[in-house]
């Protein structure tokens, strides 16, 4: 073996560790050392880092020793639930996913491992560096992987240990964990921002992740924040949980004692390439992803969490307002839909959306889908129609109009600010009077009404608007009195 071949490899182990962005293999191929006895139960985390990173011509930064430090706790029992929130490209998926687990099966050999990220491909890389390390290093661990059972990602060892790698949302039954690492839960910006998603992969973390721990099991989550709603925004600030955030810039009081500014890892990134992508970035993208301290976007009308589905509508009546567009799936890009959706006011005086109809579709087809839904509806079920400016605005009201006799039809102009249009739904649903039917439309709604006013769509907002004033257009039903007839 050329000493040229390995300093190559040395120097390629060094860009797979500094960079946790390509999801590289960091246990390497080197032929590294042992030093002949079982150490495992003797050396602490840092020497156990210091041992598999020497080789490579590495060693802990700063930031790095504080995460070791952190999770040496786990180890030992002093912290059953540890968060650790550190910006891209810091290497905490380096020490926390790779080095710890290898590590932690020297410490407790017999033990179950559970680890999660946001993808199984992901999570099942992260377990083929940890089982690579073992492989590696087996004489000083005292733990080697069982020839029988080292496939992807998932692996028993020869005491009796077992790492099992999944995505998030992946089915854990008939498994148990004394360690569960979560790391990179989150796949992308739009996954972060879909209200949905976020309720999703809380539901799947507290029913089917924490429900599958032993008695004394612990959970390590590692992650960039995305939003504040992320699952560390919904776990930080709870009984248990120790939280080490470190963001890109310093802050006062910060952990490391840094200046305020300081970059965190300036041997890597410096503060003039985190101020540039400051800049590109944004002020809002960067508190998220690189100091770890999202904030809301201001303006926004609607809390989704309000919005509760309910298995039966109440009785009530109903109307179908629609906001029109005309353009196909075909047509490129990101169009927008046309949405027909049906409002109930029920008897007490609250409201329940019914159905969301939404499609991208040309004239045709929307007028073909309008005449659908009312004949589905009935004629009892008003309909509300929006009738663009223009010339070509009110021939195509008129002949949508014509297409729906015998059905009861209105058509207004849109007028003022989708905003103030929308006032009245926001009061209603802050009060608890606005609900809907549980079915497969409600993400979509969840999703758009979450980001409203500043998100892509507006198309169902925009309609049940509409909804809610054809209730105030619309005449209250007639009063019968019962009035006693005599003879005179």
């Amino acid at each position: 073996m050329s000493a040229l071949w390995v300093l190559a490899r040395r120097a390629e182990a060094r860009d797979i560790i500094a960079s946790e962005d390509e999801h590289r293999d960091v246990s390497g191929r080197v032929g590294l050392a042992e030093t002949g006895c079982r150490e495992g139960l003797r050396f602490g985390l840092h020497d156990w880092a210091h041992h598999a990173l020497a080789p490579l011509g590495q060693s802990p930064a700063a930031h790095h020793n504080l995460i070791l430090s952190a999770l040496q706790k786990v180890s030992d029992g002093e912290t059953r639930r540890l968060i650790l929130l550190l910006p891209p490209g810091s290497a905490k998926s380096t020490y926390a996913s790779r080095l710890f687990p290898a590590w932690w099966f020297a410490r407790h050999p017999g033990s179950a491992v559970i680890a999660a990220s946001h993808t199984a491909g992901l999570s099942g890389h992260f377990g083929r560096g940890v089982r690579g390390l073992i492989d590696e290093h087996a004489t000083k661990l005292g733990v080697r992987v069982r020839a029988d059972a080292r496939a992807s990602g998932c692996f028993m060892t020869d005491q009796g240990g077992e790492y099992f790698a999944i995505g998030v949302h992946g089915a854990v039954t008939g498994r148990r964990a004394d360690l569960a690492l979560i790391d990179d839960p989150v796949r992308s910006v739009s996954e972060a921002e879909s209200f949905s998603a976020r309720e999703h992969l809380w539901n799947w973390f507290g029913s089917e992740l924490v429900t599958r721990l032993k008695p004394g099991g612990r959970i390590v989550l590692v992650m960039t924040r995305w939003h504040v709603d992320d699952l560390a925004g919904r776990l930080v600030g709870q009984p248990g949980w120790e939280v080490l955030r470190l963001p890109a810039l310093a802050e006062l009081g910060d952990p490391l004692g840094r200046a305020p500014g300081e970059a965190l890892w300036p041997a890597w990134e410096d503060r003039a390439a985190l101020l540039e992508k400051q800049a590109v970035l944004g002020e809002r993208q960067f508190a998220c992803l690189f100091q770890q301290a999202p904030r809301e976007q201001t303006g926004r009308m609607f809390d989704p969490r309000r919005l509760t589905a309910v298995e039966v509508v109440p009785a009530g009546i109903a109307v179908r307002a629609w906001d029109l567009a005309a353009t196909d799936e075909q047509s490129g890009g990101n169009p927008d839909w046309s949405v027909g959706l049906k409002l109930v006011r029920t008897e007490a005086g609250a409201f329940c959306i019914d159905d969301v109809i939404r499609f991208r579709r040309g004239p045709a087809g929307v007028a073909a889908a309008i005449r659908a839904a009312a004949e589905q509806d009935g004629p009892e079920v008003a309909i509300g129609l929006p009738q663009d400016p223009g010339q070509a605005g009110r021939a195509q009201v008129m002949y949508l109009v014509q297409s729906l006799a015998g059905y009861r039809v209105s058509a207004t102009p849109e007028t003022g600010e989708k905003a103030v249009r929308a006032r009245s739904v926001s009061a209603h649903l802050e009060n608890g009077l606005l609900s809907m039917r549980r079915a497969a439309w409600n993400a979509a709604l969840l999703d758009e009404i979450a980001q409203f006013p500043h998100g892509s769509k507006d198309d169902q907002v925009d309609a049940l608007s509409r909804a809610f004033g054809m209730f105030l257009e619309l005449k209250p039903p007639a009063r019968f009195a019962r009035l006693a007839f005599s003879e005179r």
